[in-house]
């Protein structure tokens, strides 16, 4: 047990933690699994995401910033691609841990369909009576 405690690196664990966050959404996690498999530019990524470009180009950036993806112009067009093998393997080691809490019944709820229920029992309340 003293081992593990001596590897704890708070500055590793930080940048985990980062790039965890850059791929905890469905956009990202979609283009990051397109690019782990080829180069390509933003139009063809918006396109892939039925999204515009600017907000895909926002994602981009956020994994950028998380280290996850490179780019390169080519004259007017930006093309993207994986920041190496391990992208494609953190993204595959996810779906593995994601597959084994579904089986052992510990898999959360998709956001969306938590929050419906709260949602439909607010537009469900009836309006108070007036007092006379």
């Amino acid at each position: 047990m003293g081992a593990q405690m001596e590897s704890w690196d708070a500055e590793r664990a930080d940048r985990a933690v980062t790039v965890l966050k850059a791929v905890a959404d469905p956009s990202r996690y979609r283009l990051l699994w397109a690019l782990s498999g080829a180069e390509l530019p933003v139009s063809a990524l918006a396109e892939l995401l039925g999204a515009h470009v600017a907000a895909t180009s926002q994602h981009l950036a956020k994994l950028r910033s998380a280290g996850l993806v490179t780019s390169r112009r080519d004259g007017t067009r930006i093309f993207y691609r994986a920041a190496g093998p391990g992208v494609r393997a953190l993204l595959e080691e996810a779906s593995v841990v994601a597959l084994a809490a579904s089986a052992e019944g510990v898999a959360p709820a998709p956001a969306a369909e938590a929050a419906a229920p709260v949602r439909a029992t607010r537009r469900a309340r009836a309006p108070r009576p007036v007092a006379e």
